[in-house]
């Protein structure tokens, strides 16, 4: 008799875990002076260790805090800097040279001077005034020493382009260190993904925007991400417009001071880690398309979507280093 019950309780419990849904748990807010969203297969509730690490990547990095170690820094008040502030640095370090200082988180200051609004006009710089400012602008100008950052007095550092990565990298991390491998975390469109989307049960897919410069927001196509994180990087959304209705890109040439002029329109990299894609979809933006071409032939680590306009002024798109098509 009782062997006779146990298969009956053996066999209502694997109709009940059948039957059982998983319902994957969804947190989302505000961060970086943007939104964040972030999916993870799990009933636990992070969201007070979450807002922990953003509270001390904020200490760490926001030109926006006046109390953060990067302004203090930028102020030559203290040189003092954390682990993730070094991790950062040394990262944009190794990309800073294999672009060949093309991206640099010193051109902050110049940025700055141009003022770049999500509608602003063009203002004529006093051609003396940018000189002077990059005069203290480049990467190879600023060490480490024990903990402590070594700079030129005027050299401001922002990583603005970089740091927002990192921030999806550590949530990323945080959540494999609790044992939770299935799990997506975005912060102001910059992605990473692990193992699946365990309530659809099936691979994260992710979303790439059309370059719509009135500000909606659309999809273009929607691609399927394993293991590895997507960052995406345009020139559609932040721009001025000279007395000739030309365009100018929001990022600056390091070489010179002045606002690129590019062609292309949106870049998405997908690469191992967040910081490093996030890092190299804004230094495709100042570099080119031909430019960013020539350098995937070396680096095919990188995946890479571009969305551009052609010489007439027509859109067009391109596959680079196995960007997944869906």
């Amino acid at each position: 008799m009782n062997k006779y019950l146990l298969v009956i309780f053996l066999y209502i419990g694997l109709v009940s875990c059948k039957e059982k849904e998983v319902k994957n748990t969804k947190l989302s807010g505000t961060i970086f002076g943007t939104s964040y969203s972030i999916i993870y297969d799990s009933d636990m509730d992070y969201q007070k260790q979450f807002d922990s690490l953003f509270y001390v990547l904020n200490k760490s990095m926001s030109t926006y805090q006046a109390n953060s170690d990067i302004s203090k820094l930028n102020r030559n008040e203290d040189n003092k800097v954390d682990e993730h502030f070094i991790n950062v640095f040394e990262a944009s370090k190794e990309i800073h040279r294999n672009t060949n200082g093309v991206f640099d988180p010193t051109i902050g200051a110049v940025v700055n001077a141009w003022d770049f609004g999500p509608e602003g006009r063009i203002v004529n710089l006093d051609s003396l005034k940018i000189d002077s400012l990059m005069l203290s602008v480049g990467l190879d100008k600023v060490t480490l020493n024990q903990k402590r950052i070594l700079k030129p007095n005027g050299t401001f550092i922002d990583f603005n382009a970089i740091a927002k990565g990192y921030g999806v990298d550590v949530i990323g991390k945080y959540l494999e260190s609790k044992n939770n491998n299935n799990y997506l975390v975005e912060i102001g469109g910059e992605i990473r993904v692990k193992g699946q989307n365990a309530e659809k049960k099936s691979l994260w897919k992710v979303g790439v925007e059309n370059p719509n410069f009135d500000g909606k927001q659309s999809i273009l196509k929607a691609i399927t991400l394993r293991d590895e994180a997507m960052a995406t990087s345009g020139t559609y959304r932040k721009f001025k417009v000279d007395d000739d209705g030309k365009r100018y890109a929001h990022i600056i040439d390091t070489s010179n001071g002045y606002s690129s002029k590019t062609n292309l329109l949106s870049i998405s990299v997908i690469a191992e880690n967040c910081m490093t894609a996030d890092a190299y979809a804004t230094a495709f933006k100042a570099m080119g398309l031909e430019k960013v071409k020539t350098f995937l032939k070396q680096h095919p680590e990188l995946k890479v979507f571009l969305i551009f306009e052609n010489e007439n002024k027509e859109i067009e798109t391109l596959s680079l280093n196995g960007f997944p098509e869906a």
